[in-house]
């Protein structure tokens, strides 16, 4: 695992900690045996890079509110973004999976990358304390922090939640017109964006575009999606 070390920046006190990381549940359930795999760690691990990412999004973003600051650190723990980094970093080739789930991909599974990359946050926790573990998020998401200080996180607000949305399930946001109010020529529109049974934004706009756009927004900005995308991913 020493060149698994060098890439995350953390040289394990227990090496059974990483490799339990590493261990997908398949392993356990092909050998038909009781055996660890990472499915607490990855528990533990995703609390961990959620308190590491806010913390530095806090500190990176002074003017930024608390709806932007959730906007922001969604999209980082995203299953997707999770995934990508973990790709980057070649953590698929390192992990202990059954051969079943091997011949079916599960190696670049996003799924399985996603929760082994938090599950070797929560590792590097119990390894070497709060520290370590913020050092090796700053690390391996030094590249998407610089990306988030170059630019508004708000240019294509509908194109953002549909990326929020897909990364934890199939079912899109759904927009719907539900007022229209002034003459022909200068009709203000309302729309709403729910998801899953649950309204999450409501918009004003000149069209009905722009107005799912002002919705999409709203629904960025709402603590409510933070929660129930976290819940969706448990699920």
């Amino acid at each position: 695992m020493s060149e698994l070390e060098k890439v995350i920046g953390h040289t394990f006190r227990d090496p059974a900690l990483l490799q339990l990381a590493l261990t997908h549940g398949s392993v356990g359930y092909e050998s038909q045996r009781a055996q660890a795999d990472n499915q607490r760690l990855e528990f533990l691990g995703d609390a961990v890079l959620q308190l590491a990412l806010s913390d530095m999004l806090f500190l990176r973003l002074p003017q930024a509110n608390e709806g932007v600051l959730t906007q922001a650190r969604a999209q980082l723990v995203s299953t997707k973004a999770l995934a990508r980094i973990a790709r980057r970093i070649g953590l698929g080739s390192h992990l202990l999976m059954g051969r079943g789930e091997e011949a079916n991909g599960g190696r670049d599974r996003e799924s399985n990358l996603a929760d082994a990359l938090e599950a070797v946050a929560g590792a590097i926790h119990l390894d070497a304390g709060t520290a370590a573990a913020h050092k090796f998020a700053a690390h391996l998401f030094a590249e998407e922090l610089e990306a988030l200080n170059r630019g508004p996180l708000d240019i294509n607000p509908k194109g953002q939640l549909q990326e929020l949305i897909q990364a934890v399930g199939t079912e899109p946001p759904h927009y719907e017109i539900v007022g229209a109010e002034g003459p022909d020529h200068a009709k203000n529109f309302v729309a709403v964006v729910s998801w899953r049974g649950s309204r999450l934004g409501q918009g004003n706009g000149r069209s009905k575009k722009d107005a799912e756009v002002q919705a999409a927004r709203a629904a960025l900005l709402n603590p409510a999606l933070s929660e129930l995308l976290r819940t969706t991913r448990e699920q």
